[in-house]
């Protein structure tokens, strides 16, 4: 069950660099948040816990559906292009994710890091989780994407943590998940009022602005 939802993660990751409409990125986000949420529960084996079963249903529930509607009542508010616009292109940014996979493959054989594990490609799968990540925050123009960009970033370092740390406090996972709430609720305001103002939610055309 593990490598399943291992290979459905990278698989969503070449969905959200490969979508041009925002409706679809946030579906996706959405998918993927829910499968990060049965990670823990798939790599607990025979050690499965009341605790662990707790946290996956907080990562299901946040990721997977309290995120996602904040974000789509952000974009139905917001009344802008349901377009991604992004500055790299969609069959680059393809390109990117599979140079993204083949150098966290290549960087776990490097760092040959020590995993708790069942699987060999977490730690891999993490790190193309994070690339990805990355690359949204970057490559695309929309705020609602780059939320979506800080989404996939953080669940590849909860996805890294679950396989080189053994037992992470439940707390520590929780306050990061209400960090996450927190930072989402903000992005969805912030960008209604952004749009309310300047009639678009594109990032790019904020460095215009002068005080």
């Amino acid at each position: 069950m593990l490598d399943i939802v291992l290979v459905a993660l990278i698989l969503s990751n070449f969905v959200l660099l490969g979508s041009s409409r925002l409706s679809s990125c946030i579906r996706t986000a959405a998918l993927q948040g829910i499968m990060a949420g049965l990670l823990p529960l798939a790599t607990a084996g025979a050690g499965l816990s009341l605790r662990i079963v707790a946290l996956g249903l907080a990562v299901v529930a946040l990721k997977g559906f309290v995120f996602p509607h904040l974000l789509n009542r952000a974009l139905r508010e917001s009344a802008t292009s349901r377009e991604v616009q992004p500055f790299v292109g969609y069959t680059p940014s393809l390109l990117a994710g599979l140079l993204a996979l083949a150098a966290s493959f290549w960087l776990d054989g490097r760092l040959a890091l020590p995993t708790h594990s069942a699987s060999s490609i977490l730690v891999p799968v993490s790190f193309s989780l994070m690339f990805t990540g990355i690359f949204l925050l970057v490559a695309r123009r929309t705020a609602v994407n780059q939320v979506l960009g800080y989404i996939v970033l953080e669940n590849g370092i909860y996805a890294f943590s679950l396989a080189v740390v053994r037992d992470i406090p439940f707390l520590v996972e929780l306050g990061v998940l209400m960090d996450m709430f927190v930072a989402v609720f903000v992005m969805g305001i912030a960008i209604y009022r952004i749009n309310s103002e300047f009639d678009h939610i594109d990032s790019d055309r904020l460095s215009t602005l002068k005080g």
